[in-house]
């Protein structure tokens, strides 16, 4: 009769780990700086329809680096839970916190439970906070294995994040308007990969607080080119 495999507790939590951080920084990085009125994703992607951030409420943005087929359908599961806490309360019930809290959930359930970990991490941006007490700007940098981290002023998330947060933390500024928050992360992006960053192989979005009710915004084309070369 043959002996059941034995793995230890920890030998397997670390073999998921390394598992899933191998996956992730496969793809290129993606940078979110805050400016002052809101956030600027930014990011290489040299495809035309397959989006690594969106918008996920009126106020609330979504970025993602890893397995697209994963971050994908865990976009299209937080949309379809904003869209319904919105329709049987109201839409301005509708948080990035909780929204936060359930991908972290989802993460830690699959790190823990499945056959393999998702090989993902996740932003999770809102701009205008509910009240007096609330941060005007949140993020929520979430790890393939349900760890939650608030973060302030910018973010790094897959890749080589040392070198662009090394560079992040020597030019930001507070004050920053949207422009320049968007050449700084395009700035740090390029220098980083050693190249010129055209918007042809970029992603660039973010959330304008002083937009109209949807925060979100995207730029591309010839408007992002003129924006970079300014």
């Amino acid at each position: 009769m043959a002996a059941n495999y034995y793995v230890a507790p920890e030998q397997l939590m670390k073999d998921r780990a390394e598992y899933a951080r191998k996956g992730i920084a496969r793809g290129r990085p993606l940078v979110a700086v805050e400016f002052a009125n809101g956030v600027v994703f930014a990011g290489e992607n040299p495809t035309a329809s397959l989006y690594k951030t969106s918008e996920i409420y009126d106020r609330i943005g979504f970025a993602a680096v890893g397995r697209y087929n994963e971050y994908e359908s865990l976009r299209v599961a937080g949309i379809r839970l904003a869209d319904v806490k919105g329709y049987q309360y109201a839409r301005e019930d509708v948080s990035a916190k909780p929204l936060a809290n359930a991908y972290s959930q989802a993460l830690g359930a699959s790190f823990m439970g499945d056959s393999k970990p998702l090989e993902v991490e996740l932003l999770i941006a809102q701009v205008d906070g509910d009240g007096p007490d609330e941060p005007p700007i949140e993020l929520y940098h979430i790890l393939y294995d349900g760890s939650i981290v608030d973060e302030h002023r910018f973010v790094v998330i897959g890749g080589d994040t040392e070198p662009l947060t090394t560079a992040l933390e020597a030019q930001w500024s507070a004050g920053l308007g949207r422009d320049e928050a968007v050449r700084l992360a395009v700035g740090v992006l390029a220098e980083s990969a050693g190249r010129e960053l055209r918007a042809d192989g970029l992603e660039v979005s973010g959330l304008d607080a002083t937009r109209e009710r949807r925060r979100f915004f995207r730029l591309r084309g010839t408007e992002l080119d003129e924006l970079l070369d300014a």
